[in-house]
């Protein structure tokens, strides 16, 4: 995988980083990179992002909220730009032909040789349709997958997921995984305590696990239904025990059976799932903010051994307990991580 500078050191130079704003460019996710890229401050206060909005012939385009805005730069914005956003769009060539108007995607490409490229929601048919998703792994927004799929089939779409870090491309799904997303780059660049920081300030949650199923349409419990929220808030303060699926259960006093349905409809994965993935924020939360050693770290986040965390780590991000320590703890990434 090409290796892609990453954002300079916490007192170095702010990262750049471009937005494009294209015709029917989805308001809201064309002000996500701004609100929260821009909040990420280092311990003394620096701005470690500088986030500007540029069209690729610097005149106005109309959102899809029906306004036109008229940003200040141009498409050269993207040759010196470390980090390109794509934010979604409504409608255009990209979405119902799969094609990009004219020089279009060769910016993207050109931009694509030196900058991470990052899409939110239906952003991903704008890079698919410049080729840069050709044979990777990517996520758009689930109302959108079965279009994706037949204008792209050399892209290995995964709609079920809030997004998707392939190293030097990124894509999520709708609205609030483009905050996921943006949070991900956040901590991937600068450690758990700057990202955290950019979401208590935002007031969104700080974390959430990339493969987490989409918010697809199901029906809500039925009024009066015991839902397993009280299971999951009491079994986050016991990661570091052996739980089962028939403690959880009996816990929630339910079948293990009915207790399975009613977590999946409120959850989208399974309690299993759910926890594994509750057990590697914790250890990476451990990873990242204490020196406690790799088989403290197993033990306490519930993986009981060293090698059942690394195999977990590896399988969600692609490396080793200690190579994420090193690359996470503090300071900026230099390269793109691996998955």
């Amino acid at each position: 995988m090409r290796r892609v500078p990453g954002p300079a050191t916490t007192r170095g130079p702010r990262h750049e980083v471009a937005v494009l704003a294209l015709p029917g460019s989805i308001a809201f996710e064309l002000g996500l990179p701004h609100r929260l890229l821009e909040s990420a401050v280092d311990e003394d206060g620096h701005r470690l992002y500088r986030v500007r909005v540029a069209t690729l012939d610097g005149g106005p385009v109309r959102t899809s909220a029906g306004y036109s805005i008229t940003p200040e730069h141009d498409g050269t914005l993207l040759a010196t730009a470390g980090t390109v956003v794509v934010p979604g769009v409504q409608g255009g060539p990209a979405m119902t032909d799969g094609t990009l108007p004219g020089g279009l995607a060769e910016a993207l490409r050109d931009a694509a040789g030196h900058a991470r490229m990052v899409s939110i929601c239906t952003g991903a048919f704008v890079l698919a349709a410049a080729g840069l998703l050709d044979g990777r792994p990517a996520t758009t927004h689930w109302m959108h997958a079965e279009p994706f799929r037949r204008l792209f089939p050399a892209v290995r779409l995964d709609p079920r997921v809030l997004f998707v870090d392939h190293g030097d491309v990124l894509t999520s799904a709708g609205n609030a995984a483009g905050i996921d997303l943006l949070l991900h780059l956040v901590r991937r660049d600068h450690g758990s305590g700057v990202a955290n920081r950019v979401a208590r300030r935002n007031v969104v949650a700080p974390w959430r696990e990339g493969g987490q199923a989409q918010f697809v349409e199901r029906p809500l419990p039925e009024a009066g239904d015991v839902g397993t929220a009280a299971t999951r808030a009491w079994a986050v303060e016991r990661l570091g025990e052996p739980l089962t699926l028939a403690d959880l259960a009996a816990h929630a006093r339910m079948s293990v059976r009915t207790f399975t349905r009613r977590f999946r409809e409120e959850t989208g994965v399974s309690p299993l799932r759910w926890l594994a993935g509750q057990r590697l924020a914790l250890a990476r939360q451990l990873l990242e903010s204490t020196d406690a050693p790799i088989d403290r770290v197993a033990a306490d986040a519930g993986f009981g051994t060293p090698a059942s965390l690394r195999q977990h780590l590896r399988a969600s991000i692609g490396v080793a307990p200690g190579t994420y320590r090193r690359t996470y703890r503090g300071g900026s990434v230099s390269g793109a991580s691996p998955m």
